[in-house]
Order: structure tokens, then sequence, then C-alpha cells
């Protein structure tokens, strides 16, 4: 008989309010003399919101608001700036408590973390996902004085929807820890409602309900030619896999690169824009190749040239949904080669193309119903991916890709 692929033990460890936790732990007089607190900003009312304690939360203050209209909500909120070096410290303090769990974990942010049990189980004897969750819960809080909230499931996606379930609030129950077991996924993702699921917005919620689709189960209910005829076959194969808790994605443990970048120097100067062009291709897939390699979308593309007398310049544009495919990068590196030639059009002697604003690969936005054509679409995805398996059997030089003027 072919051997069974083992059942996948993921967690999802998210610290509850953290910057608000961790400003308190700094200065438990002041930040935690108020019952109401937000953090960011300046006590004189400038600035933003950059996390808001739960009292503050009751008051209908949101992550992201400006701190005028926060203070105007909740006049009785004390505000103190982020505790930066404390949150980093943190952050290391509980990532070091899961590792004594689990033998990879991930950082996802500076308040979220994966982690993967996958062969763990004769180490916990036979202890069920949930008791080694609550055993973890436990030893956070006694070490760091930090609360945390687990999810787990069969995938990176559930045990985040879990771990969002999980979070202790007044209108619920609950107690920390919620774990969906394997073959429950559907059942649990029925609980959902669509914009709950990471990389479905406000605009695409809307435009959903407008088409009958609000809850994961009005997804469910249809079958795949009805979905495709509302959201088209990209969206309709992507927004499938989701709502029933579809993710392959792995929890890695190695650091994430900051940016990733590809550069020529020119043995001659270049001074013609198509033949700069033509590097810029070459220099926009190999980068692109080393970011699909690394299972990353990026949402910021740079392009550095240095002049003939070796005088350096760089521009860069962020775009709203990362991209990986070679198209919708080369589109946006290749505007900004042009703002840089426009500025100063003499001959080049070094090119440069660098990625970065990487993005979690699970959360990837919907183009659905866009008005105007998204910079990257599915189809530019598989077209990427297509190359990336040819050029490894047969070598770099076996494809090439066209260019569009």
């Amino acid at each position: 008989m072919p051997e069974q692929t083992p059942v996948r033990r993921i967690l999802l460890i998210d610290a509850d309010a953290f910057f608000v936790a961790v400003a308190r732990l700094v200065d438990p007089e002041g930040a935690g003399r108020a019952p109401l607190l937000l953090v960011g900003g300046t006590a004189e009312g400038r600035g933003v919101v950059c996390s808001a304690s739960y009292e503050a939360r009751q008051h209908g203050v949101r992550s992201a608001m400006p701190m005028s209209r926060a203070l105007r909500l909740c006049p009785g909120a004390t505000c103190v700036p982020v505790p930066g070096k404390a949150c980093r410290q943190k952050h290391k303090e509980i990532r070091a408590v899961l590792e004594r769990f689990a033998p990879v974990v991930q950082s996802a942010s500076i308040d979220e973390w994966y982690a993967d049990l996958g062969g763990t189980e004769s180490i916990y004897a036979g202890a069920s996902l949930q008791t080694i969750a609550h055993r973890m819960r436990d030893v956070v809080l006694e070490e760091t004085k930090l609360r945390v909230s687990i999810g787990g499931g069969t995938s990176k996606l559930i045990a985040k929807l879990a771990a969002e379930g999980a979070k202790p609030r007044p209108e619920n129950d609950a107690d920390g820890v919620r774990v969906v077991e394997p073959g429950s996924e559907i059942a649990f993702m029925r609980e959902l409602v669509l914009a709950d699921i990471p990389g479905i917005g406000p605009k695409t919620t809307a435009r959903l309900a407008e088409r009958g689709l609000r809850s994961v189960s009005d997804v469910l209910d249809r079958d795949e030619a009805a979905l495709v005829r509302l959201v088209g076959p990209g969206d309709a194969g992507w927004l499938g896999r989701r709502v029933r808790g579809v993710d392959e994605s792995v929890v890695d443990d190695r650091e994430p690169a900051r940016s990733i970048s590809r550069d020529e120097t020119f043995p001659t100067d270049i001074h013609d824009d198509l033949l700069l062009e033509g590097e810029l291709t070459e220099l926009v897939g190999r980068a692109a190749g080393d970011l699909r390699g690394a299972d990353l979308r990026a949402r910021t593309v740079t392009v550095r040239i240095r002049d003939k007398d070796f005088t350096t310049r760089q521009a860069s544009r962020t775009v709203d949904d990362p991209l990986e495919s070679d198209r919708a990068i080369f589109v946006v590196a290749r505007d900004l080669l042009h703002k840089l030639r426009r500025a100063r059009r003499v001959p080049a002697r070094l090119l440069g193309v660098a990625l970065s604003g990487f993005g979690d690969p699970l959360i990837r936005q919907l183009s659905l119903f866009d008005a105007s054509r998204p910079l990257e679409t599915e189809r530019d995805r598989i077209v990427s991916r297509t190359m990336d398996a040819v050029r490894k059997k047969f070598g770099r030089d076996a494809i090439a890709p066209g260019r569009k003027h």
C-alpha cells in the first residue's frame, strides 16, 4: 500500500495587543495607569494610532486612525510612543519559547509566528495539538509576561483563521486556543464570511456581495462552473481553494531577505534606450526568478543606474498588490528606467533591479471586478512559473521572454 502523507500540524501564535502590552510592561505606572491607552503618535495629538488597547477599541478607536480623531472618540486615553526596542526584544523572547516546543518556527511579523509540529507526535507522547498549544501559551505568559492566542490546523491559512477565533473577547468565551481538527476544515470555514479570508478586502467584499457571495457557504454551495461565471476562471480557482482552507505553503524558519537584487556592469557604456531595456529585461527575469524560488512576492520595485561619470541614481515604486511575474515587474521597472533616463540622458555603465516589500505568500489580493486591468494576472504567474520549470530542466538560455512596446 502507498504511504499516507502525514497530517500537517501547524500553529499560528499571535501576541495579544502586542504594542500596548509591551508599553505597559515598560512603563507600568505611566502607560498602565489609565484604563484606556493609545500607542503611537504624540501627546499633542499628531500622527496616527499604531495600536490601541482593547478598552480604547470599545470606543471605536482603530489602528491607522488619525490621532486627533482617536482622542475625540476616547478623550481619556493616554498616548505614548511605540517602544520599538522593547518590542523587538519581546519578539525574540517569545520566539525562543516557541523554539523549545517546535522544530520549525517562522516569524510572520513582529507579533506573529508560525510553528510546524510535524513529526513531534512521539516526543509529546501522542498529546493533542490543543494540549500542546495550551502548554505553549502558559509558558509564554510565564516567561515573557505577554499573552498570546494560538490557532492550529493542517495549513497556515487554517491556523491563521483559527487564531482569530481563539482571541478572548468580551463577546465570546474563547480561552486563547482554537485547533481545527483534520477533516473538519470545511465545517470550520463555513462559520466564516468572505471578508475574514486574507486577500479579500473591503472593495472586493462589496463586489462579491453584489453577486450574492457574502459567506464562505455562499461559495461552497456553488459548483465550479457557476463560480467561474461569477468571478472568472483565475479568481474562481483561488477563491475555491481558500474557502476550503487549502494552503500548501510551508513554515520556513529561514530569515527572509530584505531585498532581492540583480545588477550588471557593462564592459562598454550604453547610451541607447532600447539596449538598456534589453538589459533590464534580463535583470528582471533573474531577480523575479529568485523571488519565486523563495516563494515570495514583492510590492516595491527599484531601478538603479550608474552613469558614465559614476553618478548613481535610483527610482522606486510601491504597488498595492505584491508581484511575482516577469511581465508585471518589467512593466514597473521599465517606467522607472524611463523616468531616470528623462532626468539625465548620458551613457550608463551599470543597471540594477531590486525587489523588496515582501508580502506573505498566503495573502494574495483578488483582482476580481477591477475597473482597470490589474498589473499582474493569474496567467502572468503561470507563465513565469512555467518558464522557471523549463529553465531548471534545460538551462537559463532555454527560453527568453518577449517584450511589448
